[in-house]
């Protein structure tokens, strides 16, 4: 059984709620993720340099043949170990990573050990960058308003890089960035429209009830006067 069984909607922890439908929803390429989250060209590249100077210094120094190519297997095993692993690891987060984008929210899955759902609602959402790339990948972060914020290590990689302090959730190593961002825009777009129809609406109906409140206040004072005579009248019989 897989462990995002118990989900009802693919990456998603819950149904949604009447009336939000899902707009879009994907996942980080993993030949992206490895090379821009666990930059594995650069170690690479590391290990390439490693085994051109131990070979040239094992030369320079007058060691046998057998001791250079023994020495530059050996540091070439562990390169190509350390990019196993970094790309392994790529997939292994890019399988468990869902990215949806709804009518009204943002929601990242993500976790190889343990799965956790982010929900970002749009009415916390200041901001939606976008960055791309030759390939057409990219990476959308979203800034956030003040005082909301998120854990950098618990969402690595799913945050924009280096962003320590105000941490910003991303949706990174994405294909077809452009068209994802034009999705979320728009969303962005009827959210925010729709928030400011519902706020002004309130505001109405805040300034029509006080203003009911005010009519009220000044014809009380009528209404009393007008029963005094009656109460007088009757007195006097």
């Amino acid at each position: 059984m897989s462990e995002f069984a118990f989900e009802p909607i693919h990456g998603l922890p819950e149904n949604l709620p009447p009336g939000e439908a899902l707009r879009w929803q994907g996942a980080p390429h993993w030949r992206v993720l490895a090379r821009r989250a666990f930059y594995v060209r650069s170690v690479a590249f590391y290990f390439g340099v490693l085994i051109v100077l131990r070979v040239v210094f094992l030369l320079v120094g007058g060691a046998p043949a057998p001791t250079v190519i023994l020495s530059a297997l050996w540091l070439a095993t562990l390169g190509l170990l350390a990019t196993g692993i970094l790309t392994l690891l790529a997939m292994l987060y890019s399988r468990s990573t869902v990215y949806s984008i709804t009518d009204y929210r943002v929601v990242i899955r993500f976790g190889v050990a343990l799965p956790m759902a982010v929900n970002i609602p749009f009415k916390i959402v200041e901001s939606a960058g976008l960055r791309t790339y030759p390939d057409g990948s990219g990476d959308i972060p979203l800034v956030l308003s003040k005082g909301q914020n998120v854990s950098y290590l618990i969402m690595w990689p799913n945050v924009r890089p280096w962003q320590f302090s105000n941490a910003q959730p991303m949706l990174r190593s994405i294909p077809e960035a452009a068209k994802v961002a034009d999705i979320l825009a728009e969303a962005l777009r009827s959210a925010t429209a729709e928030m400011a129809a519902e706020a002004k609406a309130v505001t109405e109906q805040t300034v029509t009830e006080q203003t009911l409140d005010t009519d009220r206040e000044h014809s009380a004072p009528a209404s009393e006067s007008s029963l005094e005579p009656s109460a007088a009248k009757a007195g006097g019989q």
